[in-house]
């Protein structure tokens, strides 16, 4: 999974590079609208160690976000799942506080909380956390009647044994949306970056454009989508981990 991961992003990014290589070419721009070749591997080399630093930096920001957004949306799910008017009530503030575009809140995050850690990390887990929990109360409020129907009889059921059913029954479902979502984490973390942060890739990316550095930008990329992939990678590798020893215990 994880070579495949790799593998996939470096076809993308190759022909993407390519295409961009082609309009410089057959439109004649210049190097300093879009450089050469030689200039980008001369940008890479000297851009390398401090930019895979600063992915490194967005990537820790993005997995302490997801893992934020995940449990955030795991406690909602829960709770929300019971067709109560407090089940309701928590799933319609749910949605609401998602109503209002993260451009708009993150200014004020970053006027109450400074350019830093926390406010990077708020950002990113609340762009991971919607579709999370979308599909989070999608699965614990369909019940699973065939099993369900047993334990309720037996008077065996309790709400706990009720999520582990759900959460089991839809286990693909879980770590795939789990997997996808830190796709969402990642470019939480780099929105936030480029707004008004003083770290990370996102930061790099914000004063390559003012240079009008499209080398240094691209550079940035590649190493954006080959962190995503290797973390990617290991999620579907620990979700199918995961799935297999469910199976087991069951």
């Amino acid at each position: 999974m994880l070579l495949r991961r790799i593998y996939q992003f470096l076809i993308i990014y190759l022909l993407g590079l390519s295409f961009l290589l082609a309009i410089k070419y057959v439109l004649g721009l210049s190097d300093y609208v879009i450089p050469g070749i030689v200039d980008m591997w001369r940008v890479f080399a000297g851009e390398f160690g401090r930019y895979f630093l600063d992915a490194l930096d967005t990537l820790s920001v993005a997995v302490v976000g997801q893992v934020i957004s995940i449990l955030m949306a795991l406690t909602i799910g829960i709770v929300g799942r019971q067709a109560t008017w407090f089940g309701s009530f928590v799933k319609v503030a749910a949605y609401n506080v998602q109503a209002y575009p993260i451009v708009a809140i993150a200014p004020i995050i970053f006027i109450l909380l400074g350019d830093g850690f926390i406010s990077r990390l708020l950002i990113a887990a609340m762009i991971c956390y919607f579709p999370l929990l979308l599909s989070i109360i999608g699965i614990m409020s369909e019940p699973i009647e065939d099993i369900e129907h047993f334990y309720r009889v037996t008077g065996r059921m309790r709400w706990q044994l009720e999520v582990k059913i759900r959460a089991f029954e839809n286990m693909n479902k879980l770590t795939t949306v789990i997997a996808g979502s830190a796709t969402l984490a990642m470019a939480g973390t780099i929105v936030a970056e480029f707004i008004a942060a003083n770290a990370g890739i996102g930061y790099s990316i914000r004063i390559a454009l003012y240079q009008s550095d499209l080398a240094k930008v691209l550079a940035a990329l590649f190493l954006i989508g080959i962190t995503l992939s290797v973390y990617q990678g290991l999620l579907e590798w620990t979700g199918a981990r995961v799935r297999e020893r469910w199976a087991k215990g069951s």
